[in-house]
């Protein structure tokens, strides 16, 4: 589907402080920070605009480790949007997904589990067991679930980043980098629910029965930095200790990657002083929440003729505290030639944010329910309707 080019609406917003582009400057400055500076590579980014605020050798592939599973969460999540997987579905564990070593929850093969107490086991404990389990539940084998996971890297347009495996334990010619998890990470936290499970710092599985198992959260920075609420640790020999954190506070999300750091504390130090540094010299401004209503749709062979278009994730603007500001407008760009049926969550147009001639920052548009074809019925009652009105 192409663009229109025509431009559906344009909306002037005043807001307190505004932002500009990153200036040859900020480039400077933000890669200027010592920052990061015990890990081989690392990126910080605001959640809701995409923009990044220090980078450090943020293209190197290097071995992701468990971080890999923000991409199996992604894929789980989105599962359980397109309603393909009940929360409370009980999933039976394979001999496959029970074999797994490394990070685990115990499972045995035979038993069954519900989804929602493998998610807790992989968000909390980074349960390689859970992931496999899950992984073939969706996809059938952890193979096929893994060619899923690269097709996503494709949608993405992630250029680094390649899988072999659902856990991130140690396999040939797997990699990632800094950017791409946290671009993986941006697109993990579309799906608010997520973190209803990262943040977790300690539960149980199983409780009460003989084998109840304690989950303790491998990410230490949930219960000891104030905001933060997720994603993904990660550690083995070859990739050393990695993490992608988020906090969020006074309605600004950031997303802080490293990789590669010598010491669970030197990552947790670093991704700390990371976040430190966003906090302390930006701020967001709000514009829409996921699920306002920006525009609306109004197709004549859909069952529903008009469909509301609603933000697909919150939308803000970004900007340095004490800046001045400018008028920031929006644009509601529509795509062309939509077939239909539209299912809920699919891209139909973009809503640009700008200051002046700027682009600050592009926000996929989709629909509040999924659009359905018209049936035959419905299209000749419009005809008749129309004939009437004609008469």
């Amino acid at each position: 589907m192409k663009k229109a080019l025509c431009i559906i609406s344009l909306v002037c917003i005043l807001i307190g402080n505004a932002v500009t582009l990153v200036s040859a400057e900020e480039e400077k400055e933000n890669t200027n920070q010592k920052l990061a500076e015990d890990a081989k590579s690392a990126l910080l980014m605001e959640r809701d605009t995409g923009k990044i605020l220090f980078h450090k050798n943020e293209h190197e592939k290097l071995p992701p480790a468990s971080m890999t599973k923000i991409m199996t969460l992604l894929l789980i999540m989105e599962a359980l949007d397109e309603e393909k997987l009940k929360i409370n579905e009980q999933v039976r564990v394979s001999e496959h997904a029970a074999s797994m070593g490394g990070s685990q929850i115990f499972l045995e093969a035979g038993e069954k589990m519900s989804v929602d107490d493998l998610l807790k086991g992989i968000s909390i404990a980074s349960g390689n067991d859970a992931s496999v389990a899950l992984a073939e539940r969706i996809a059938g084998s952890e193979d096929a679930f893994v060619e899923k996971m690269n097709q996503k890297v494709k949608e993405l347009g992630l250029k680094n980043t390649k899988f072999q495996n659902v856990t991130g334990l140690p396999a040939d010619d797997q990699y990632s980098t800094a950017h791409d998890m946290a671009v993986m990470s941006k697109e993990l936290l579309k799906y608010e629910d997520i973190t209803n499970y990262t943040s977790i710092y300690e539960d149980y599985l199983r409780k009460g029965e003989d084998n109840e198992f304690w989950l303790v959260n491998t990410n230490r920075l949930v219960k000891f930095y104030a905001g933060v609420d997720g994603l993904k640790t990660g550690y083995t020999s070859e990739a050393k200790y990695c993490l992608s954190a988020t906090a969020e506070k006074e309605e600004m999300r950031v997303i802080a990657v490293v990789m590669g750091a010598s010491s669970s504390k030197e990552r947790n130090e670093q991704v700390s002083k990371m976040l430190d540094y966003a906090f302390n010299h930006y701020q967001t401004q709000k514009l829409f929440e996921k699920g306002d209503k920006i525009t609306e749709l109004n197709l004549t062979k859909a069952e529903n003729k008009k469909t509301d278009v609603v933000a697909a994730e919150s939308i803000s603007t970004l900007f340095k505290r004490g800046d001045s500001f400018d008028n920031i407008t929006t644009e509601v760009v529509m795509k062309e030639d939509i077939q239909l049926p539209v299912q809920k969550g699919d891209s139909v147009g973009e809503l640009i944010i700008k200051d002046k001639d700027n682009i600050l920052s592009k926000s996929n548009l989709t629909v509040k329910d999924t659009i359905h074809e018209a049936t035959f019925g419905t299209l000749w009652k419009r005809v008749w309707q129309n004939m009437a009105k004609n008469d």
